[in-house]
Formats: C-alpha cells, structure tokens, sequence
C-alpha cells in the first residue's frame, strides 16, 4: 500500500479520534449511571468493567502515537495541508453528525481495541462493529434528534449514496431493523483517510491515474487550446477530442490537469461493455473523482457509440457519471458524439486533434534526438512512418536503448526504422500475415522500365514529405495521398518479390492479406472485414499487400439480382476505402483484364510483370542460387534458360529442390555438390507439379537421366 501521511492530516484524524473516544467515555459512564450501583458479572458478556476502565485511561489511545499505525510518515503530496477527513467532509457535503459516523466507523480499523469498547456499550461481545443504534446513542442527546438523524442513513444520503459506509447484518438469517444493523467503514475510504495515494483497488484494473506530464506534449498547436481550457474550467465542462493522435489528446488533458493541480483518471471504455458488475464500479470512480477533485479522462468513447446491447448500457451508465461529476471531464474519441449527451446540461468544447503531418513529425524528431539527430534522415523517416507525438518519444527511447546496448551514444537510421516498427501497433497481425522481407535489388530479373518504376516508388515514399507539406501539394488533395500499385502478371514473374524489395528498401513492414478470410457470403460482412483491415493499418504504418485482387477487386457487372448489387457495393467501398488510406496499398493479379477500369484509374502506378524471356531466365537462374551452394562442372545453366521455359517461381523451386537432391545423394556434406543431373530431376518432379509431360524435346540430351528416377 502507498500511504503518504504527513504530519497535519495525522494530526487531525488523531485529534478527531480523540473527541470520538471522550464520547464513548461519556456514554459508558451514562450507563454505568442508569444501572445503578448493582454489580452485573455479565454486563457486556465477557467484558468487564475493569477491562473498559483500562481501555479507555490507556495514554496511547490515540494520543498522538504514530506507532499506532504501521505505516511510516512521510511528506505530503498532496497540494496544500487540508486533512483528508475535512476533504472528505466537504467533496459530499457531510454534515457534523455524518462526519463522526464516518470516525466511529473508522475508530477499530486503526485500534482493534475499540471492538471490545463497541461490544460493551451494546452488552453483546459478538457486535464488534458499531451499529445504527449505537451510534445514534453516542452522537445524539435525546430520542427527538436521533429520530431526526436516521435520515442520514437514507439510500439517497451521501453516506450510502457514495458508498463511504455499508450497513450489514450481524444475523445472516433475519432482515435487521435499521437501528440493528451494523456500520462498516468502506475499505477505499479507510485506506483515503490514511493517506493512501493511488486509485482505489477495486478500480485499478479498469482506471488508473494519468501523472504523465513530459514537454514533448506542449509541442504543436495545442497551447492555446491548453490555456483556454484552464480559464473555463472554473465552471467545469465536457471537452470532447477528436482525432486518431490519442496520445496527443491525453496529454492535453494532463497538460491542463497539471496547470489547475488537480488528478487525471483515466477509463477504457472499451473495458465497460459486457463487465460484471460495471454499475457498482462507476459509482466506486464517481467517488473518486468526487473525494480527490479529479478530472474524469473516458478514453475510446466511440466503443459505447456501437448500436450493440451491451455498448447502449455501458453508454446510459457511464452518462449517469457525468451528469454527477461538476468538474472537468474529458472524452476521447475519433467519433462525433452521441446525442444522448446533449441533454446533460454540462458545457461542451469539440477540439480536434489530429495526428502531426511530416514537418512536425520532422521536429518532434529533431527535438527528442538533440545533437544525435545530425546527419539522420529524419526528413524520410517521417515521411515513412505516421506516428503519433508519444509514439515518436517511446521510439525515439527504445532506439538510444539499441544504441547504448552496443556502448554507442547515438541512435543509428537503423536503429530508429526499428523502433518506429515496433512502436507501430501491431493488431494487424490479427487479420493478415506479416512477411519478413528478404529480397534485393540484386535478386529481382526485370526489364528496365519496370524495374526502374519500382524504384520510383521508393523514391515517392521518401519524398512524401517534401512534395505534400513543403511544396504545397498537401493543400490540393483533401484525399488520395495513398500510394495504391498494381502489380500485373503470370503467377512467379516477381510480384511477391518485388513487395518485399520495396518494404526492405523502407524498413516497413509488409503484410500479405488472405483474402479468403475477407470475402463474406453474407451482405455486409466483407466490408466489415475490410474496414477492419483499413483502420488497423492506418496504425501500423505498414504496406498491404493483396494477392490474387481479381477475386474481390474484380470488376463490376451489370445489376440482374441481389447478389450482383451487393457485389457491387463491395466493390465501391473498396475503392473508396483505398482512396481515403493514406499508405501504401499493393494489389497483384494474375489477369490484369480482370480489375475493374475504376481500379486502374485510380493507380498511382501500374506495373507489368513480363513472362521472362531466356535471357532474363539465365540470369534468374544464375540469381536463385547464393553463393555458398557448391556446384559441379556438369552444371549447363545455359541449356536450363533456353530449354525450359518457365516462370522464375518454378526456377526457385527447381533450384531448392536440386540442393536437397544434391546434399541426399552422399554421405558426406563436405562431398555434396549440385550436379546437371539434380537439376534434370528436380525439374521434372515440378514439371510433374504443373501438370506437363516429360519428352524428348524439352529435356534433350539430358532426357536418359530421367530413366533412374
């Protein structure tokens, strides 16, 4: 437990505590007085006088005695020296006799001695909490004002309202009367009262404080913003934050929150919908936002908007908080808000904050780096990778940890793409496979046009900087400024590869869609599943990649049932979804007549994959095999160009094939070596694959090698 007491609020709780046991002495003294100068050997069953008379003379009854307590004190954080029962008192307007409800409650949670005290005065030594009727006896003079105290004990009075006490049964198999029950302290306001400085226990899996204050959140245009709030808050407000930057918009939060000195708690509500006993914990943060004057962060809001049963209740719920809450309250959410919301009689301020475009992505950089950015290609860096401000401040962490790992001081461009890929999110490895780019420029077989596109591809990534923020072109194009490609050809001319090449030439990750996975038989359900695919890239800052597009990006038929309309509005969405995506979205197709003309003509290139011709088929073949593969003198590369004329994915398979072939047919590893004859064999098991035949003509002079197979 973090428990922070200083030396005024101890003070005071003991100085409370003090008047409550002159109390308890003064009512056991009035009933001594009623009953008289008869001994009774079983007053208070098995407490007896002498015993009461010892308890309450003892000096160390809270007279000051830290050593009551366990916990050591230490300084205060708390912003100016108000005793937590005095806040307490006033965060729910308890009156004189409440607040003494609240100390007799509270008196054996800190001196188990009292239990005994609390059974005497009730003459039961099983009723060691003290009850409604007790209590009513101790505070009150006279039957008139404990009739009208009761009403302390409403369902509606803050002492229940807030949950500050519980009233229990002693007797679990009768319903008591109100002045039979039992009073019980509750644990959150105890460990409060103590000084205990974090989130009550029962909401920390579900809040938690926000006492993140870094600088890197004043840079950008929200100072204004910032200094705005903090003159309105004197009234209190609902201020909603749009955008996609989350961190930007919680750090405007704390940033205000820390200029008024006051808490942040911030809630999931993403966490709401669906969660046992979700009523009974909002209550439990209401009260705290009441007891420590914090201001409400409801981060995801836009979960609760969802036309879903569980969302509409976690909605009507978490509303009843903010129509309680006076203060500052804050929503989080990428989404306008509900309706619902208008009717709460709180003001309301919408600010948008947007994720930062490339210059000042360009500038957090440069100032988290400081000298270390120097000679650094920041300037691509952000083009390359939209992150948000506090995503930029943990990579730019994580990549000087890299640095210092290897006793460097300075983060390397490397270290610095790495970081910016894994502080990307990563949920979209959920819905597609990530592929581990391996390929170079030295790998790929192309003629030179298309080779050269795929290069000017990389190049528009780095520059997207340069041309959308510095020349102006970002103020043309409210949309479009993606890069969508398309990749046309036979299967196993590079189109797989080529992807690959352009994600390691960018440091970003690849992710290869499974289209079987996105295409739905019932209406509505493919969207669904693209829509998904669009919004967790927008995050990850990584290149989709979509094989096989024909079957989902196909082109559009004439209307003649449902099911072509349908089809249809799938494909409309598709194109408007890759026009609103602001990545790089690659489409491969084996036919290219198969796309829809709407697809073609919103392309930002369009490459064709040639069948290779024996020349590039020699250099493939030269290619597919690395260095270290040792190869024999009866090795015709030459004849396996002219002669068989296949795609460079069957070479691939040729060449691993003949390796195995190669390292099976000796004992020995340091003897293997691939000779004409793996290659004759391999050949043909993937001529067998393809569904060819094995003649005389496409094998030649090597065709009796096949006879030993």
């Amino acid at each position: 437990m973090s428990i922070s007491l200083n030396n005024t609020n101890f003070e005071h709780l003991l100085s409370e505590l003090r008047r409550i046991t002159t109390k308890v002495a003064m009512r056991v003294e009035e009933m001594r007085a009623t009953a008289g100068n008869e001994e009774d050997e079983f007053r208070g069953l098995y407490v007896s006088e002498d015993e009461v008379n010892q308890l309450l003379a003892d000096p160390d009854l809270f007279q000051g005695n830290v050593a009551l307590l366990t916990y050591s004190q230490v300084n205060s954080n708390d912003a100016a020296p108000v005793s937590r029962l005095s806040r307490l008192q006033t965060a729910f307007g308890l009156s004189a006799f409440e607040r003494d409800v609240v100390l007799i409650a509270l008196a054996p949670e800190l001196e188990l001695r009292f239990e005994k005290l609390y059974a005497y005065l009730q003459d039961d030594v099983t009723k060691r909490r003290p009850s409604v009727d007790m209590t009513l006896r101790l505070l009150c003079p006279g039957l008139a004002s404990q009739v009208a105290a009761r009403r302390s004990f409403d369902t509606e009075g803050p002492l229940l309202k807030y949950r500050l006490i519980e009233l229990m049964d002693d007797n679990q198999n009768r319903q008591a009367s109100l002045l039979g029950r039992s009073i019980k302290l509750d644990e959150g306001i105890v460990s409060f009262l103590l000084g205990e400085d974090r989130l009550d226990a029962r909401l920390r899996h579900l809040a938690n404080f926000e006492q993140d204050y870094d600088e890197w959140a004043k840079l950008g245009d929200t100072e204004d913003q910032v200094e705005r709030l903090c003159e309105l808050a004197t009234e209190g407000y609902i201020a909603y934050l749009l955008g996609q930057d989350e961190s930007s918009k919680l750090h405007l939060a704390a940033e205000v929150c820390q200029r008024l000195r006051i808490q942040v708690i911030k809630i999931e509500a993403t966490a709401l919908p669906g969660l046992p006993k979700a009523e009974p914990l909002l209550k439990l943060l209401e009260r705290e936002c009441h007891l420590r004057g914090a201001a409400l962060y409801l981060n995801s809001f836009e979960v609760l908007l969802k036309e879903e049963p569980p969302n509409q209740e976690a909605l009507r719920q978490i509303i009843q908080v903010l129509q309680s809450l006076p203060g500052v309250c804050f929503i989080s959410s990428d989404q306008p808000a509900s309706p619902l919301l208008a009717h709460l009689g709180r003001r309301e301020f919408h600010l948008q904050l947007n994720m930062p475009g490339y210059f000042e992505r360009q500038q957090i950089w440069e100032k988290q780096l400081g000298p270390a950015a120097i000679g650094l290609d920041l300037e691509g860096l952000s083009s390359r990778f939209k992150l948000s401000r506090g995503q930029i401040v943990a990579a730019g962490a994580t990549a000087r940890n890299a640095a210092a790992w290897r006793g460097e001081t300075s983060p390397s461009l490397a270290d610095l793409e790495a970081a910016c890929r894994r502080h990307s999110t990563t949920r979209l490895s959920n819905l597609a496979r990530k592929i581990k780019p391996l390929y170079r420029w030295e790998d790929i077989v192309l003629p030179a046009d298309p080779a050269q596109m795929l290069k000017e591809i990389v190049q528009q990534v780095r520059n997207r900087s340069l041309v959308y923020e510095k020349w102006g072109f970002d103020s043309k194009l409210s949309y479009g400024k993606g890069l969508n490609i398309i990749f046309a050809g036979p299967s196993g001319t590079g189109k797989t590869m080529s992807a690959e090449i352009i994600a390691g030439e960018l440091q970003m990750d690849l992710y290869k869609i499974d289209l079987s996975n996105m295409v739905s038989k019932y209406i509505g359900e493919t969207e669904k599943n693209l829509e998904k695919i669009f919004n967790e890239a927008g995050e990850s800052n990584a290149i989709l990649f979509f094989d096989e597009a024909d079957s989902i990006f196909g082109k559009r038929s004439e209307v003649k049932d449902a099911h072509d309309r349908y089809a249809n509005i799938e494909t409309g969405y598709l194109l408007q979804k890759m026009e609103e995506y602001d990545g790089i979205v690659i489409l491969a197709t084996n036919l290219r007549k198969n796309l829809d003309d709407a697809f073609i003509r919103r392309m930002h290139f369009m490459i064709e994959y040639p069948f290779p011709e024996e020349d590039d088929r020699l250099k493939i073949w030269q290619r597919s095999f690395p260095r270290g593969v040792p190869m024999g003198e009866t090795v015709d590369l030459n004849f396996m160009a002219r002669q068989f004329k296949i795609s460079g994915g069957n070479i691939k398979n040729i060449c691993l094939a003949s390796a195995f072939l190669a390292a099976g047919d000796v004992e020995q590893a340091a003897d293997a070596k691939v000779e004409m004859n793996h290659l004759i064999r391999a050949t043909r098991r993937e001529f067998q694959k393809m569904g060819k035949l094995c003649t005389v003509t496409d094998f030649g002079r090597y065709f009796n090698l096949l006879k030993d197979v």
